[in-house]
């Protein structure tokens, strides 16, 4: 991988759900648009692949949380039953 690469990646994993969804929207906005050249089309969609593997680990985590509350008993639960 290449310094910008890295660099780029690293800049990725740092990005909070909604600024890598606001960005993959941008991203898939200008390829749609067109105008660009192959290159620049390639590097638009590179760069995508990265923002939606940033969304969708988000969204995992997410679910975890989610799954993990729901699955232990609260202390509402509890006052409920008592």
């Amino acid at each position: 991988m290449t310094d910008d690469a890295t660099t780029a990646a690293a800049a990725t994993d740092t990005l909070g759900y909604e600024q890598a969804r606001d960005e993959l929207i941008e991203v898939v906005r200008r390829l749609e648009a067109g105008g660009t050249t192959l290159e620049e089309s390639l590097a638009l969609w590179e760069r995508g692949e990265e923002l939606a593997k940033v969304c969708r680990r988000w969204l995992e985590g997410a679910r975890a949380r989610l799954d993990e509350a729901l699955a232990r008993p609260g202390k509402d639960q509890q006052d409920d039953a008592g």
